[in-house]
């Protein structure tokens, strides 16, 4: 195994109360769309619809393509004009919502301590953000977008979590085969799923997300500090 792949939402970046989160996001996005006429509900519905054109895509087009035509057939056609000022929201307002989530030391020092190892690194986060969002939560996190070989977004990627052909997808643009990787995240259905294609991994319990009907306990699991242990005890691949 040689190669690290994170999710963010819940793992790098805490997030205690997704609810919370969803809800302080879409009152700030509401607040910056307000003055150009846009109506918070409708608003709020658009991406909502858009979301879940891209959790279905089927790779025939990136998940940014398919958000913003989703997106458009709900708002106008003239809706795709609002792109540079969602990019504007999330280098600026989006910030209100870091609130909601937590900032790790361990995050940072499990990343240091796999780069300073020689391990490749990778963000699997569900691409439903363009870069400057994904990018924003990083820097929440205390983490920088060079930290990593590979950062799924909406621009880059053809399918969302928990589909195997994302993973694929992440496999594909890594260079990697399934038996070199282990995916870390804190949900059993969107992360741990990674185990099907042959993929190590490691479930993060400070902010799990289980659905009753899944076993939490057949993964290898632990809280920070116990993943911590777990990234010193990793061997250098410098060595090997």
């Amino acid at each position: 195994m040689n190669t690290c792949i994170f999710d963010l939402d819940g793992t790098l970046l805490p997030m205690p109360d997704q609810e919370l989160f969803l809800d302080s996001y879409f009152k700030a996005l509401a607040t910056k769309f307000a003055p150009y006429g846009y109506d918070p509900k409708e608003l709020t519905k658009a991406v909502w619809v858009g979301t879940k054109a891209m959790i279905e895509n089927d790779g025939t087009m990136t998940n940014e393509e398919r958000f913003w035509i989703v997106f458009c057939s709900v708002m106008g056609e003239k809706a795709k004009e609002l792109e540079p000022l969602f990019d504007e929201f999330y280098r600026n307002e989006f910030h209100q919502a870091k609130s909601t989530t937590l900032t790790h030391p361990h995050a940072k020092e499990c990343i240091r301590i796999l780069k300073k190892k020689g391990y490749t690194l990778a963000l699997a986060t569900n691409p439903l953000f363009p870069p400057v969002a994904t990018h924003t939560r990083l820097n929440w996190a205390g983490l920088d977008p060079e930290d990593f070989d590979l950062i799924t977004t909406y621009n880059n990627s053809t399918y969302c979590k928990p589909k195997m052909d994302y993973y694929l997808e992440v496999l594909k643009n890594l260079g990697k085969e399934a038996q070199e990787c282990i995916m870390i995240g804190n949900d059993v259905k969107e992360d741990m799923c990674a185990a099907n294609l042959g993929m190590d991994t490691y479930l993060l319990k400070d902010c799990l997300i289980c659905p009753e009907d899944l076993d939490s306990s057949i993964y290898q699991q632990g809280n920070f500090d116990e993943l911590l242990t777990f990234v010193n005890n990793l061997p250098n691949q410098k060595n090997i």
